[in-house]
């Protein structure tokens, strides 16, 4: 049974959580309150905040220059697709190896894993070559094709390490109880892993979402999501600081709502397992 902590250690405790989460949100903050000042205050050294020029101009700018709502919907159909369509394929692989692991098992997972170590850029010429025969260019559908394949082994990774857990014992009954191959995983073994599987959807959408390179790379118009609109407010002329940070709040905030709303369940499913 785990001994509560003591006072002192939990005043430490609390104020080194409160300062590690005020370093990793402060330039979110700063970003923030740079898209509500002026151009000049945005960029004054040493940086303005009670002496600034605070605006809403850049706000009203930004959506009148751009259709936003077109670049938003793009993002929920490509980051909730490619999650879907990663989960439509991982969850039967991560069966398969957390429950009837070969001899190569680890050595797979180590090795898919181990194609997020490569650049991306290293495969960026010949996956946009494909692309481009397959007519995938700018098309929400191969939007959702490469951002799933990029995240497939983190999907895979995670399922697996939550469907150890679970003890094999439970299928075995179910298939004496004469349930087929896709009902033990659909009716048995998914509603057990309910928690890890939200977290891994979650955890893959703000990923997807978050994906910048692949969505400049394979887009220009039609298909362009959130990092796309993002990256159009940097001109020839320079950077608008005050503009470019209006847009980046207006890009991030839907996904910090969400991850606002669903924080206990991305919790609760990172540490499925995790204490016996």
């Amino acid at each position: 049974m785990a001994r509560a902590l003591s006072p002192r250690r939990l005043l430490i405790t609390t104020v080194a959580a409160w300062t590690v989460a005020l370093i990793i949100f402060f330039p979110v903050l700063w970003m923030i309150l740079t898209s509500f000042k002026t151009e000049a205050s945005a960029v004054a050294m040493p940086p303005e905040f009670l002496s600034a020029d605070w605006t809403l101009e850049n706000y009203t700018e930004v959506w009148s220059r751009s259709d936003y709502p077109r670049f938003f919907w793009n993002s929920v159909v490509i980051s909730v697709g490619s999650t879907l369509l990663g989960l439509l394929i991982a969850i039967p692989a991560a069966w398969a190896m957390a429950f009837v692991p070969g001899k190569k098992t680890k050595d797979l997972l180590m090795w898919m894993l181990s194609t997020k170590m490569m650049p991306a850029v290293a495969v960026m010429i010949p996956l946009y070559l494909l692309f481009q025969q397959l007519g995938l260019i700018d098309t929400k559908i191969g939007l959702v094709i490469a951002l799933m394949l990029m995240n497939l082994p983190i999907i895979i990774w995670m399922l697996y390490t939550y469907f150890k857990e679970i003890p094999g014992e439970i299928l075995e009954a179910s298939r004496m109880d004469g349930a087929t191959l896709w009902g033990e995983i659909i009716y048995v073994l998914t509603p057990m892993a309910l928690p890890g599987i939200a977290s891994t959807m979650l955890l893959n959408i703000i990923l997807a979402w978050n994906e910048a390179f692949w969505t400049i790379v394979l887009t220009t118009t039609k298909a362009a999501p959130l990092s796309a609109f993002i990256a159009s407010f940097s001109a020839p002329q320079g950077l608008f600081y005050a503009k470019l940070s209006a847009a980046s709040a207006m890009a991030i905030l839907p996904i910090l709502i969400l991850g606002w709303f669903s924080q206990k369940q991305l919790v609760r499913g990172l540490t499925f397992g995790a204490v016996k």
